[in-house]
């Protein structure tokens, strides 16, 4: 039946393909990417300058890249204020996004002059952090206090640079509300956390419907 999807594990017939060569354009109304590599988790990313005014912003491009020590990195496309403020402080907080604060997290994206206060804004509380002077997001659950390790700037394959940079951050300190951990297991959809889809507005919430369990071989 036209339009119907097929249940998981079922097989995926084979069909015609949109091919395109990223350098020529995607020929289509939307950029594809950013939606095939999605959802993409936020990385709120609290900072502060040398003289102490405060930043607040979101960035879909982030994750986390190792274990021991946590390592997590948010990609920026441009020099902004978040990696200005990271660079000069060796420092930057990450808050999570949730369904009940995405009008906030939205409400923080707006472009602003650096001497405007996001928390403000966004109507936010800048909680002061232990191990960093950047403050977290008071209304969210889970923060995380980082130490720049690295800012890479990003190059294409003819190596030549690009105006995107990378922060590298380790956690030093992590901050999770206690309703969150069952028996000691966080619970990843009792936080609610949103992710970035595809698109110029789509967004994604984590449900306990969602889950399934699968252990790895060995």
């Amino acid at each position: 039946m036209a339009g119907r999807h097929p249940q998981p594990g079922a097989p995926v017939p084979q069909t015609a393909t949109h091919f395109y060569e990223p350098k020529d354009g995607h020929r289509l109304p939307h950029d594809p990417f950013n939606a095939i590599v999605a959802p993409r988790p936020i990385g709120w990313i609290s900072t502060q300058d040398a003289q102490g005014v405060l930043n607040l912003a979101p960035y879909s491009f982030f994750n986390g890249f190792n274990y021991k020590p946590p390592i997590v990195g948010f990609s920026s496309l441009g020099d902004k204020d978040s990696v200005r403020n990271a660079r000069a402080t060796g420092e930057f907080g990450w808050s999570l996004a949730t369904r009940p604060l995405a009008e906030a997290m939205n409400a923080s994206c707006a472009m602003v002059p650096p001497e405007v206060d996001e928390f403000a804004l966004a109507g936010l509380t800048p909680e002061p952090s232990r191990c960093i002077a950047a403050p977290r997001v008071a209304e969210s659950p889970v923060s995380f206090e980082c130490k720049v390790t690295q800012i890479l700037q990003l190059q294409n394959a003819a190596h030549e640079d690009l105006p995107t940079w990378v922060v590298f951050g380790e956690v030093v300190a992590v901050h999770i509300a206690e309703h969150l951990l069952i028996d000691g297991i966080y619970q990843t959809a009792a936080a609610q956390p949103i992710s970035r889809g595809g698109g110029p507005a789509d967004y994604f919430d984590v449900r306990p419907d969602n889950l399934f369990k699968m252990r790895r071989p060995g």
